[in-house]
């Protein structure tokens, strides 16, 4: 691992990936839509229905976020399109394609039309960070659920066919790949933070992979045994989910309304995987959150075994039950292992400076990039710095500086 001490440079390679990504998401909504269309062709409009009804709340969900961080960013931020045009991309669900689109455009200027200043690069990278977490969003939103209705409909019929075992592979793929995605777009707007190294970007992605397998299982095996009772269960640990972010006092909406979309959003992701939202030491969060789920995953998997029908057709996944346990025990143990061994900061101990706060604390010595321009900051990037990495008081002063700054600019 080195340390960074310029801004990211956005090259070829990163364009080829920003392509590859928005392929991706258009092959994914003509795949969500083939396989309802196939429910609904094999006599189960129920299914069909329930597939487009999750597809539907996840990108209008994710849409608005969308909306509403493009109202809020700083002139020099925002597309040369017409307002009355990005509300209507928006309310056709097309906005995320939209920035997909536009960010392809400003990348392929910083690459091949020589546009190699700062403000480009630093524009570029803004964009991408939107991008991956609107990317995590809608993952977890609408990929997690879905794959977790796959799940069901395969155990119920006791039938898999090849679509439905890639698609279930691939989406396992896409949900880890997206919080290591979002991650390392996050490290990059630090100045002097190591980089993830080969190995624990590896690490980082298989521990989230072990641990979300076993809860979409447990979640799945309960629907066998309680179809409508999964409703109540998500409705009852989401609200619980809600109630602990809200406590931890989030901030990154612009306005109170926007912000308890933001906290409904990351209580769905919250249902399925960690995800820090607060200042501070994360170690007793995480405990208690990683403590909670297992227990409740647990009760869910009892809860089909001692209500299950003793049939062959479902002796295998007693197996797989039996499986699970370790498996979500390797993925906490991987995670260990990455904070312990691989995590950038224990590079940053060895040469006597500590930044990040998702391991131990934190101290001073954080620097930001010189991305704190009126031009080139929003409030989102100031409260994601200051939820996710430790400040110093000077470079707390200085993000507090650069958002007045925007906001008398604008």
């Amino acid at each position: 691992m080195s340390p960074r001490t310029a801004p990211p440079r956005f090259g070829p390679l990163q364009l080829a990936l920003a392509a590859a990504g928005t392929a991706a998401a258009t092959l994914d909504l003509c795949m969500d839509g083939w396989v309802a269309a196939g429910y609904a062709r094999r006599g189960h409009p129920g299914w069909a229905a329930l597939s487009l009804s999750l597809l539907a709340a996840a990108s209008a969900a994710a849409q608005a976020c969308s909306w509403l961080w493009l109202r809020s960013d700083p002139p020099a931020l925002r597309p040369a399109v017409p307002v009355a045009l990005l509300a209507a991309l928006h309310l056709l669900q097309l906005g995320f394609f939209f920035r997909c689109i536009y960010a392809l455009k400003v990348g392929w200027r910083v690459c091949w039309a020589k546009a190699q200043e700062e403000d480009e690069q630093r524009h570029m990278a803004f964009l991408s960070h939107d991008i991956s977490m609107l990317r995590l969003f809608e993952t977890f939103l609408e990929n997690t659920p879905q794959l977790t209705l796959l799940l069901y409909i395969i155990l119920r019929t006791n039938k898999a066919e090849l679509s439905q075992g890639l698609g279930m592979g691939s989406a396992f793929l896409c949900v880890s790949w997206s919080l290591l995605d979002y991650h390392q777009s996050l490290r990059s707007f630090l100045q002097d933070k190591y980089e993830l190294s080969l190995a624990s970007s590896v690490v980082y992605f298989l521990w989230n992979l072990f641990l979300i397998c076993p809860r979409i299982l447990a979640v799945a095996l309960f629907a066998l045994l309680w179809p409508y009772g999964v409703a109540v269960h998500f409705a009852l640990v989401w609200l619980a989910m809600f109630l602990w972010v809200s406590l931890q006092g989030t901030d990154f909406m612009e306005s109170h309304g926007p912000e308890q979309l933001y906290r409904a959003m990351v209580a769905v992701i919250l249902y399925f995987s960690w995800f820090n939202v607060a200042q501070g030491r994360t170690l007793y969060r995480s405990i208690i959150y990683h403590g909670f789920i297992l227990v409740d995953s647990t009760l869910l998997a009892l809860a089909w075994l001692w209500g299950r029908a003793p049939s062959e057709e479902h002796s295998y996944l007693l197996a797989v039950v039996s499986a699970a346990l370790p498996c979500y025990l390797l993925g906490l143990g991987l995670r260990l292992t990455y904070y312990k061994w691989l995590h950038p900061n224990v590079q940053v101990q060895q040469e006597g400076r500590y930044d990040e706060v998702d391991a131990n604390g934190g101290s001073d010595g954080v620097e930001f990039r010189s991305f704190l321009e009126p031009d080139l900051v929003n409030r989102r990037m100031q409260w994601l710095a200051q939820t996710h990495f430790s400040l110093s008081q000077p470079a707390q002063q200085h993000i507090l500086n650069g958002a007045a700054a925007v906001e008398s600019a604008v």
